[in-house]
């Protein structure tokens, strides 16, 4: 049996292109967070989609919060279609410069969230929560 001349080239064309494919997989997961790319922002409508990205070192940390108001955060990040960190990251920010983090239609559709997930607390009670024991 004689093979099809084009299949042979066709066979090693597709080998070449998965080892190219491969080798830049590779390459991607050796480089530095640093040296990495800025990922898009996951919500393209977003004013911070046309802005210049920021270079930053994220920490991984770990802290308590309330279990509804985490359900909430959790479903507007969820919403946005951005991770958590993000999410919480842009609250700070826009908090730190007096400014609420949310428009009309956010705040709407966290006040569903908050409904949802029977969360009755609101600014008032920051500072106050405590735990039983």
């Amino acid at each position: 049996m004689s093979a099809v001349p084009g299949a042979t080239k066709a066979a090693k064309a597709a080998k070449a292109t998965k080892a190219t494919k491969v080798a830049a997989k590779a390459s991607k997961s050796t480089r530095s967070p640093k040296s990495a790319a800025p990922a898009a922002p996951a919500h393209p409508a977003h004013p911070a989609a046309a802005a210049a990205r920021v270079v930053v070192e994220r920490v991984q940390t770990g802290f308590r919060m309330e279990k509804r108001l985490l359900k909430v955060l959790k479903a507007v990040a969820e919403y946005h279609d951005m991770a958590l960190g993000d999410l919480v990251e842009g609250i700070v920010l826009h908090a730190f410069d007096g400014r609420s983090a949310f428009g009309r239609e956010s705040m709407h559709r966290i006040a569903e969230f908050k409904r949802l997930y029977g969360l009755e607390l609101d600014s008032t009670h920051a500072h106050k929560l405590v735990e039983e024991n």
